[in-house]
């Protein structure tokens, strides 16, 4: 078993996008857990705040074959794959690390490279596996959200009971 880590979010319709992408993923990895969900601003361009959030879970299946289904769940959730990267989403499922896996692979560079530069990945991460080593780095994940420079890249917690409903 692979303990595979990613971060969901969007800025269009956030909760309800959100809401319906716990709803797949639990479906599809029954002992998946999250953080509490964050609201950020927009990362690369000027648009609606995001509600984001990490999620861990165990899987057999491989990067290729979870990354799929993960694009499944964003069009599932009104993601369109062919628009330009810095616009806003209902949905963005990136996978952070995925066991121990380090370097490019077809779809993936693993771990995230910009998970030690987003408070939106780290934080929250670090909510759920915050003893887990950087595969890189070596340091714990909770390491690396001390080191953080947490006011330059604020969150806000969000009290979101429709992600509860959702099972998380």
């Amino acid at each position: 078993m692979t303990q595979v880590y990613i971060s969901a979010g969007g800025n269009i319709d956030p909760v309800a996008s959100l809401s319906q992408a716990l709803t797949l993923l639990r479906a599809t990895w029954p002992d998946m857990r999250c953080s509490r969900a964050y609201r950020n601003a927009a990362a690369g361009f000027e648009g609606d705040d995001f509600i984001n959030l990490a999620a861990g879970f165990t899987t057999e299946q491989s990067l290729a074959q979870v990354l799929a289904r993960l694009h499944d769940i964003e069009r599932a959730c009104g993601r369109e794959r062919d628009v330009p990267k810095w616009v806003p989403r209902s949905m963005d499922l990136d996978v952070l690390l995925f066991g121990t896996l380090a370097g490019e692979f077809p779809g993936a560079v693993l771990p995230r490279p910009d998970l030690l530069t987003r408070a939106y990945m780290l934080g929250p991460l670090a909510e759920i596996a915050g003893e887990l080593r950087h595969p890189r780095t070596g340091l714990s994940i909770a390491e690396h959200w001390r080191r953080f420079d947490r006011a330059a890249h604020t969150l806000h917690p969000v009290d979101v009971a429709n992600l509860n409903a959702a099972g998380c």
